[in-house]
């Protein structure tokens, strides 16, 4: 199969149902958010990630904004060289700009230079950590309830015992069930789902005190801290970076 790659618009909401390839494949959101779903989860991305899906992996994409995407297949036989999993990894300088001049439909590449531009990507790849705004998919029947009600209302207070009264689980199975099938704590859980509508909501052009609100944090101060920390710039600066059509 011949490796593609290209960019094109897309609206907000715009839904790519579920499918696979057989190889790999990088999607990048230049502005925008990316949120990718496949069976192990759901991975977010703003301009500060790539997704990457390897080879037979049945995944599905929504966007969030005004996306400027790019598309960047990696041909099965190079995909050894990564992760063997659909992971979300940090955009460093070198890797933007490779991206986007692998994808700039503006400019006529031989197969050579686009080979070589592909070569850069994985090297970065190799080297970028894997930072992901990872939600794994539960698969007892008690935490699927609890989690579904969280997706839901992700600013709700709700407490463990107080899911529990509602999905037949005390408190404590809940807490043992996040950390033994999503490897996580109720609170981290909860916080990068809470991240993944942050993202959406300034995407689409909501203030940051908004965000915060909705979102459930109790002020903004609470929400910049663990929205830099989680994607490693301020609410602010990630509106800043936004290109103003996806406003």
């Amino acid at each position: 199969m011949e490796a593609f790659h290209g960019a094109g618009w897309l609206a907000h909401g715009f839904h790519m149902q579920a499918h696979s390839h057989t190889d790999g494949q990088l999607v990048y959101a230049a502005s925008g958010v990316v949120a990718t779903a496949t069976a192990q989860g759901t991975w977010v991305a703003p301009a500060t990630r790539v997704t990457w899906t390897p080879p037979g992996f049945e995944h599905s994409h929504r966007f969030y904004g005004l996306t400027d995407v790019r598309l960047v297949v990696i041909p099965a036989e190079s995909c050894a060289a990564l992760i063997g999993h659909p992971g979300v990894f940090m955009v460093s300088p070198l890797l933007r700009e490779a991206l986007l001049s692998m994808t700039d439909q503006q400019k006529s590449r031989s197969a050579q230079a686009v080979d070589r531009l592909r070569a850069v990507v994985i090297d970065e790849l190799i080297e970028a950590p894997d930072q992901s705004l990872h939600l794994p998919e539960p698969r007892d029947d008690r935490l699927r309830a609890a989690t579904e009600l969280l997706r839901l209302d992700p600013g709700q207070s709700a407490t463990l015992a107080e899911l529990g009264r509602t999905t037949g689980a005390s408190a404590r199975t809940l807490s043992r069930l996040f950390h033994d099938e999503l490897g996580t704590s109720f609170i981290r859980w909860r916080t990068i789902l809470r991240i993944h509508h942050a993202l959406a909501h300034l995407t689409s052009g909501r203030s940051v005190t908004d965000t915060a609100i909705e979102c459930g944090w109790s002020n903004p101060t609470s929400f910049i801290d663990a929205f830099t920390a989680i994607v490693g710039q301020t609410p602010g600066r990630y509106q800043a970076t936004l290109d103003p059509r996806g406003m």
